[in-house]
């Protein structure tokens, strides 16, 4: 059995080339890409990696959660790994992105990518272009041709304005000029709304509904999140009226009994869960089969970092959805670049012509860039057998030590062997 012998815990800060401004932000100027990296070390050598987007240190107590809840845990057990985590959350602190790590160890000791573990098959997956500034239609319509030319066949547009005639405009401008040569979804951003530094408009179920109905008219392919996230009798009444699919989902860190209710009430037409978020990769791939068994479609919300869009990819290529519906593809220069976004990579994730490979190497099927790793990432927390006994002392003493020593070894024995 291969158990986890270390934990190291990064802050990760990788420079952006130009300031970015996300609509899901208003008037926050964003200059880094900013994410806690996990590296979770086994046994037999083996090391997995995932990654949780960050504002800044806030979790830097992490680990010392993490060190005594799994060092010494079987690192392919997922069902386990899922558990410790709802564990964890119960003090109101969930952090499913963690998961994922597991997953990677595991496809790397049984030589297959994730998404073979899923039961699919790297694949070529098409992409969306996925914009994430309001602008103005003008230079909309000039992003969107600059995507049509890199090869994108579709795009996805931000809208976040208090006037919603604004918003409006600029949907119908942007499908005008670019006559139905890319199909265009448009993102309100109201799913969890965020007014920390400036204020953000608020919408309720009469003007999504006046929006969705200028999208039908103008020819948007979809609506995401025209409204707040827990506002499910609003979200089902928008569905059922609406003339356009109506998209949604990304971060429910309920997982799946939440999103499981959502899909059988029917709140939105496609589901767009971010297993960094809602629930890890297991419980975001049990949402993707409820929604192929209610006729909803599925595809992952991916704007996190290169390791977070890794993992929600083999989900893609795994889901059975990808024929017919793109994958987010977060891409918004001069700000959010490729390299910003994949920054501790080896090899970022370049699309080619709107399509990009599912990687093909065991687990998650990429590598961190040891250089990159020393420039942007400090490591704040390590832990191993031998500095999870100092922890112990030094935390809760000498007694009290040696008694949680004594039951955890008596769970050990009785722990039933697994079959081969």
């Amino acid at each position: 059995m291969p158990t986890i012998t270390r934990i190291e815990l990064y802050h990760v800060r990788v420079p952006l080339p130009a300031r970015f401004y996300p609509s899901w932000i208003p008037g926050f100027p964003m200059v880094q890409n900013r994410f806690t990296l996990l590296r979770v070390f086994t046994s037999d050598g083996v090391e997995g990696i995932s990654a949780g987007p960050a504002m800044s240190r806030e979790r830097a107590g992490l680990g010392d959660v993490l060190g005594p809840y799994f060092l010494g845990a079987d690192a392919t057990d997922i069902d386990t790994v899922q558990q410790r985590l709802r564990e964890v959350g119960y003090l109101g602190w969930r952090n499913w992105w963690i998961e994922p790590a597991f997953w990677d160890i595991k496809g790397k000791l049984e030589g297959k990518p994730v998404c073979s573990l899923l039961g699919g098959a790297p694949r070529t997956i098409k992409l969306y272009a996925s914009t994430g500034e309001v602008k103005t239609p003008e230079a909309r319509i000039e992003e969107a041709e600059a995507r049509l030319e890199e090869g994108f066949t579709a795009i996805k547009l931000r809208v976040h304005d208090f006037d919603e005639r604004v918003d409006i405009e600029q949907v119908q401008k942007t499908c005008a000029a670019m006559g139905g040569r890319m199909k265009i979804g448009v993102d309100a951003n109201q799913g969890w709304r965020v007014s920390v530094i400036a204020d953000a408009p608020r919408w309720d179920l009469p003007r999504a509904r006046r929006f969705a109905d200028a999208c039908a008219d103008a020819g948007i392919a979809w609506v995401e999140e025209p409204l707040p996230m827990d506002d499910w009798d609003a979200q089902i009444a928008l569905r059922e009226s609406s003339r356009v699919p109506i998209a949604g989902g990304e971060l429910h860190t309920g997982g799946f009994p939440e999103l499981a209710m959502m899909v059988k009430r029917g709140c939105y037409d496609i589901f767009q869960p971010d297993a960094m978020f809602t629930g890890g990769i297991a419980q975001t791939m049990e949402v993707a089969k409820l929604c192929k068994e209610h006729g909803r479609t599925y595809t992952p919300h991916t704007w996190t970092n290169g390791i977070g869009f890794a993992v929600n990819l083999h989900l893609a290529a795994a889901a059975g959805f990808a024929d017919t519906k793109e994958l987010e593809y977060p891409y918004n220069p001069p700000g959010w670049t490729i390299e910003g976004r994949d920054g501790l990579l080896t090899k970022p994730f370049h699309h080619d012509r709107g399509t990009i490979q599912v990687p093909t190497a065991p687990g998650l099927g990429i590598e961190l860039d040891r250089r990159q790793l020393r420039k942007y990432a400090k490591r704040f927390f390590v832990m191993d057998r031998k500095r999870l006994v100092w922890f112990s002392l030094r935390d809760r003493g000498i007694s009290v030590s040696k008694e949680l020593d004594a039951v955890k070894k008596a769970r050990a024995l009785k722990a039933p062997t697994k079959e081969p």
